[in-house]
């Protein structure tokens, strides 16, 4: 008898990969993190709440993106501060 599948031997379905349905980074890019960040704190705010650079001197989006794709300890603490920003939004009822 051999391992092969046959036209009698049924399928195996696939698994289905892991949801994160309770993960609120999932889905969300890095740029729709900073376009958030940057309209909910300003970038005044946002360079003094994480001091970079890119926030700092002549900020922008395109700018921070390609610091923070290179930089995986600066990504956490915007990953980590979009997070903050969340729970405060929920909190407060705030958009």
């Amino acid at each position: 008898m051999s391992d092969e599948l046959t036209p009698d031997t049924p399928e195996v379905p696939a698994a289905k990969p892991a949801t994160q349905a309770r993960n609120p980074l999932h889905g969300v890019t890095l740029e729709a993190m900073v376009t958030a960040l940057s309209e909910y704190y300003g970038w005044d705010e946002l360079g003094h709440r994480i001091p970079i650079r890119c926030f700092n001197l002549d900020p922008s989006v395109g700018s921070s993106l390609k610091f923070l794709r290179k930089t995986p300890w600066a990504r956490e603490k915007v990953e980590g501060l979009y997070l903050f920003m969340l729970r405060e939004q929920r909190r407060s009822g705030r958009p």
